[in-house]
């Protein structure tokens, strides 16, 4: 199959390498640094010393019939590539990417036809262009919205599920990780862990997150999150202060705070003054 991947970060590249190892021809459209350093490499290059071959471009070709167009830029990045994505000539655009928005806007810009959506079970970095990624085969996995696709990223080592709600499943998401890149952010930026009173206000800001999904219509989703969600703020601070003292997860924290400052953002527009525990913890 022919697939691009636009925005080939951690995620990105992830993808990248599986599929490309799987025998599909793989092409990724970068932009600054990370342009250079596929145009250097021609390849997806892990932290071990491992490549994948995969072409690169600086941008999407409108004129290829690519099976699929996997967009795994942040959300925030999503509308200067949607122009792009409109014309193309693709057969499936899948967006992959955290969002509390509803996707309509989304699905109306490429056409329902060939709209899809999903999320990735996958940890990775990119340091000095060496990628390094931990993809989850057990648990919570790679969720999107269309069965063959889902077949296809698993049989490239990639186990992912379809889930018929995924409006839903990416606000939960988003009302979940919000708290977690923020304490992570915190912990990197430091070099230590988030005090016990940051962790609370954390958690009471993850308790506010998904209160406010359920006022919306939507559902706490999937069940392990629902289950999460019953939880005394107490436990939920525990995990946020255990989770800003664990090296692997601190340097996710390394992004930044620009996605959680944006789904902050979206959800405070969602309903405007019900979330002041959310604005309290906004970097």
């Amino acid at each position: 199959m022919k697939i691009a991947i636009v925005g080939p970060g951690g995620i990105g590249s992830t993808f990248a390498l599986q599929l490309a190892r799987a025998g599909h021809e793989v092409t990724v459209v970068a932009r600054g640094r990370r342009l250079e350093q596929l145009q250097r490499d021609e390849a997806i290059v892990t932290a071990a010393g491992e490549r994948a071959a995969v072409r690169v471009s600086a941008a999407l070709d409108a004129t290829t019939a690519w099976d699929l167009v996997l967009v795994t830029v942040l959300a925030s990045q999503v509308d200067a590539v949607l122009p792009a994505l409109a014309a193309s000539a693709a057969r499936t655009v899948m967006f992959m990417f955290n969002t509390f928005e509803p996707l309509g806007r989304l699905r109306d810009a490429v056409g329902a036809e060939r709209f899809a959506f999903g999320f990735p079970a996958i940890l990775a970095s990119l340091d000095d262009g060496k990628l390094t990624s931990t993809i989850v085969t057990r648990g919570v996995l790679t969720t999107v919205t269309d069965a063959a696709w889902a077949k296809v990223f698993a049989d490239a080592g990639i186990p992912a599920i379809v889930h018929p709600d995924m409006e839903s499943w990416l606000r939960t998401h988003a009302a979940l990780v919000v708290p977690v890149m923020v304490a992570i952010g915190t912990s990197y930026a430091r070099q230590a862990g988030v005090s016990w009173a940051e962790a609370m206000n954390l958690a009471r800001a993850m308790e506010e997150g998904l209160r406010l999904v359920r006022q919306l219509g939507n559902t706490i989703t999937p069940e392990p999150v629902a289950v999460l969600s019953r939880l005394p703020a107490r436990v939920l601070a525990a995990f946020l202060w255990t989770s800003s003292r664990l090296e692997a997860m601190r340097k996710a924290g390394a992004a930044g705070f620009g996605e959680p400052r944006s789904l902050i953002d979206a959800m405070a527009a969602a309903a405007p003054g019900q979330t002041p525990a959310l604005l309290a913890i906004r970097p």
